[in-house]
């Protein structure tokens, strides 16, 4: 597989902080956010450790999904798109990671898969680097 399945940026603001602008970065792309999980609060609940903030976003572009579906039904196991934010190793930064959809199209053996792939992984890139670098 050539592509990297995760890509991550360092984004320059404290955890709650970086969530917001996240949220705001991805609905600009037209991204809204389906499922979400508070890491953190689970791992408190179910096994009573204490962790560094995190938390789990299913972001969701309707009309990418829908084309991505209409090319490949199973590509539904991939969706919504991941996107993982942790607190970063110094204060006031977040590490956010995004699952790579470009990589769908080394995954599924459809060329129609390819456009709309390729289209959410540059949005979510887009987003995300509006807010924060790649690393």
């Amino acid at each position: 597989m050539s592509q990297s399945p995760v890509i991550e940026f360092r984004v320059p603001l404290a955890f709650e902080a970086a969530e917001a602008a996240v949220r705001t970065a991805l609905q600009s792309q037209g991204f809204g956010i389906l499922t979400e999980v508070d890491v953190a609060a689970v791992l408190r609940a179910k096994l009573g450790v204490e962790t560094a903030p995190q938390k789990l976003l299913g972001a969701c572009n309707p009309t990418l999904a829908h084309a991505s579906l209409q090319a490949a039904p199973a590509v539904g196991a991939f969706l919504p798109c991941g996107v993982a934010l942790r607190a970063g190793t110094s204060d006031g930064e977040t590490i956010v990671a995004i699952q790579n959809p470009a990589m769908l199209g080394e995954l599924f053996d459809v060329p129609a898969l390819a456009g709309p792939a390729d289209e959410a992984a540059r949005r979510l890139g887009d987003a995300l680097r509006s807010i924060g670098t790649a690393i």
